[in-house]
C-alpha cells in the first residue's frame, strides 16, 4: 500500500469534474441499494417461491445478453450525454410505479419483475456510456485511481443503502424505500447535465453505428488473451459467487430465521468489505499487476461462498459477507482497470460494455440457474456447489494467467 499513490488519488475528489460526479452518483447508488433490499423482500411478502426471486434476478440482469454491445456501440458513436439522460429517465419510472401499485393495492409478483426487465434493459442501453465517463474527464494515468475512487462511492452506497432501507421499511414500509429510490435518480440527472459535454469529442470520430463495426470493435477488444482472461474472471464469479448476495434473503430469513433487519445487517456488511477493498484499490501504486489481483481475488470470492454457505449465525455471516465484498470489489475492479487502461477511446465503450456483458449476464445466468436448484436441494447445497465450482474455475484460470508476459500498458 503506498500513502503517496492514496493521497494522489484523493485530489480527484476535488476536481469540478470528477467530485460533482462522484457525489452524485453516490446519491443515486443509495437509492439503488435500497431498493435491493427492498424488492426481494417484498417478493417474498407476496409469496414468491425462490424461483420467482431468481427470475427477478434473471429480468435485471438478462438484458445484458442482448442490449449492452449495442450500449457499448451507442457509447462510442452516440452522444454520452444524452443517452444517459434519456435511459435514466426512463429508468426513474420504474419505482415510481411500484409506489402507485403499493398504495393502490395492485402489486403482484409479475409487476416487480416486469419493472426489473425493464430497468434490465434500460441498462444494457445506457450503463456503458455511464461506465466510461470516468476516463473521459481524468488524465489517462489517472484512469485506475478515478475507477477505485469510484467502487469506493459504489460500496459506500452499498452500506448506506441498506442502512436505510432497514429504517424505512420499519418506518413506513417498503412503499417508502421505493419512494427514495425514485428521488435518488434526479442527482445523477442532474450532474450529467452539468459536467457532461453536449457533443461528445469521440462522437466526431466515430464510425456510422452498424452491425458490422460492432463486430470489428468486439474482435478488436478480444484480441488480446489477458483482456479475455480478465472477462472469463469475471463471468466466473458472476454465475458462481453473485447468487450469494442475491438468495440471501432466503438464506438469511429461511435458514437462519432472520428479519429484515438481519438482512440490513449482512448487505451492510457486502458493502463495508466492498469499500476497504476499493480503498485499497485506491492505494496501490501503478505498476501492481492487476492481473494477479483479478485472478486470486476471484478464487478467494468462491471460497467466501463455499463458507457462507454452511453459516450458521447471522453474525459469522456478516463477517462472511465483509470478505466477500472485499474480495469481489478488488477482482472485479481490477478487470474493469485492466479493460478500461487498454482500450482506445474509439473503442472504450465497446470494452466497458463487454465487462458488462460478462459480468452481469453471469449474474442472469447464475441467479437463474441457482434460483432453480434451491428448488430441490435447498439454498445451502446450491451455495455450496456455486462456492467450490467458482474455485475450481478460478483456479484453471489463474494458472493460464501465471505463464503470461507482463506487457507494461496493462499493467
Amino acid at each position: 500500500m503506498s500513502i503517496s499513490a492514496f493521497t494522489e488519488s484523493m485530489r480527484l475528489l476535488r476536481t469540478r469534474n470528477f467530485g460533482t460526479f462522484w457525489f452524485g452518483c453516490l446519491l443515486s447508488n443509495i437509492g439503488t441499494w435500497v431498493q435491493q433490499v427492498a424488492q426481494p423482500w417484498l417478493l417474498l411478502s407476496l409469496g414468491a417461491s425462490p424461483f420467482l426471486l431468481g427470475l427477478d434476478a434473471f429480468a435485471l440482469a438478462a438484458p445484458v445478453f442482448l442490449l449492452t454491445l449495442i450500449g457499448g456501440a451507442l457509447a462510442d458513436a452516440k452522444n454520452r450525454r444524452n443517452t444517459i439522460l434519456q435511459f435514466q429517465s426512463l429508468q426513474m419510472l420504474c419505482p415510481v410505479l411500484l409506489v402507485v401499485s403499493l398504495l393502490t393495492h395492485t402489486i403482484e409478483p409479475w409487476i416487480v419483475i416486469t419493472l426489473s426487465l425493464v430497468v434490465g434493459i434500460t441498462d444494457g442501453l445506457s450503463m456503458p456510456s455511464f461506465q466510461s465517463i470516468v476516463p473521459s474527464i481524468v488524465e489517462k494515468k489517472q484512469i485506475a485511481a478515478g475507477l477505485a475512487l469510484n467502487a469506493t462511492q459504489f460500496n459506500l452506497s452499498r452500506i448506506l443503502g441498506p442502512a436505510i432501507a432497514g429504517v424505512l421499511i420499519a418506518g413506513f414500509g417498503v412503499v417508502g424505500a421505493f419512494g427514495i429510490s425514485a428521488l435518488s435518480y434526479v442527482p445523477f440527472i442532474l450532474v450529467a447535465l452539468w459536467i457532461l459535454p453536449k457533443h461528445s469529442p469521440t462522437q466526431l470520430d466515430a464510425p456510422e453505428l452498424s452491425w458490422r463495426t460492432l463486430r470489428a470493435n468486439v474482435a478488436e477488444v478480444l484480441r488480446q488473451p489477458m483482456l479475455r482472461r480478465a472477462l472469463a474472471t469475471v463471468f466466473v464469479s458472476g454465475l458462481c459467487c453473485a447468487p450469494l448476495v442475491m438468495f440471501s434473503p432466503i438464506l438469511i430469513k429461511v435458514a437462519l430465521s432472520g428479519d429484515v433487519s438481519h438482512f440490513s445487517l449482512v448487505m451492510g456488511a457486502f458493502g463495508v468489505g466492498g469499500l476497504l477493498g476499493a480503498i485499497n484499490l485506491s492505494s496501490l501504486s501503478e505498476q501492481r499487476d492487476r492481473r494477479t489481483i483479478c485472478s486470486s481475488f476471484a478464487i478467494a470470492y468462491g471460497l467466501c461462498v463455499t463458507l457462507a454457505s454452511q453459516c450458521n449465525s447471522v453474525w459469522v455471516l456478516s463477517l462472511l459477507f465483509v470478505l466477500a465484498g472485499y474480495t469481489m470489489t478488488m477482482s472485479n475492479t481490477s478487470a474493469n482497470t485492466l479493460i478500461q487502461t487498454a482500450a482506445t477511446s474509439s473503442i472504450r465503450g465497446q470494452s466497458v460494455s463487454l465487462f458488462m456483458l460478462v459480468m452481469r449476464g453471469g449474474m442472469a445466468l447464475g441467479g437463474l440457474l441457482t434460483g432453480f436448484s434451491i428448488g430441490f436441494i435447498g439454498i445451502r447445497s446450491a451455495l455450496l456447489i456455486n462456492g467450490l465450482l467458482a474455485v475450481l474455475l478460478q483456479i484453471a484460470i489463474f494458472k493460464l494467467i501465471l505463464f503470461e508476459p507482463i506487457h507494461p500498458s496493462i499493467k
